[in-house]
């Protein structure tokens, strides 16, 4: 129904963006990859997909088409719905993704929060061969702002763990890795980790 929205970037966060249409503000559920290119300007496009619930309506932004193709690639796979395929493009990126299905690798899908063997295993079965290294183009360098652990912890509980669990988990990998972490590796680590 939707296929892009285009306007101007009121607010972002690692798991939602609010976009101002023409005086309408449009929610969008979004992935730690779409939030670490979105950048700071304040025109932005982001490509759709409407989820439709007898109890909500849901609208999901993507940085570009072939992360919204992916994404509908994952949720068309039983047992995978559209919270568990947000959590896997926030944990990998599309190219990450990709080659994991291409290549069968299962142990690598496992790693991400929610992801079982069987999971995993019907995920590359039903997928392997409707992708291909070459829908996917190489990672482009994008700059990222300073980050923090509060955005973290609000992105991770906006995805659902608990804010209590959450933050022990963030605080050790500060404690190992180090402050100079983004937000989008303090999330993918602490998705690894939760």
């Amino acid at each position: 129904m939707y296929e892009y929205l285009k306007g101007r970037l009121v607010e972002k966060n690692p798991a939602s963006a609010v976009i101002d249409c023409n005086g309408v503000g449009y929610l969008l559920n979004i992935s730690v990859y779409t939030y670490s290119r979105l950048g700071d300007e304040e025109s932005c496009l982001l490509y759709t997909h409407l989820v439709v619930r007898e109890d909500a309506h849901m609208l999901f932004g993507f940085i570009d088409l072939v992360e919204r193709d992916l994404f509908r690639h994952l949720i068309s796979v039983s047992g995978v719905g559209v919270n568990t395929a947000r959590i896997i493009l926030s944990s990998l990126n599309p190219l990450e993704v990709t080659q994991a299905i291409v290549d069968g690798n299962a142990p690598m899908l496992q790693r991400i929060k929610g992801i079982g063997s069987k999971t995993a295993e019907r995920i590359i079965i039903d997928l392997k061969n409707k992708l291909s290294r070459n829908l996917i183009p190489s990672e482009k360098s994008g700059v990222l702002h300073n980050t923090n652990r509060e955005e973290a912890l609000s992105a991770l509980s906006i995805l659902g763990f608990p804010k209590v669990l959450a933050e022990k988990v963030l605080n050790k990998i500060i404690e190992t890795e180090g402050s100079g972490l983004s937000v989008e590796q303090l999330i993918k680590q602490a998705l690894r980790m939760l």
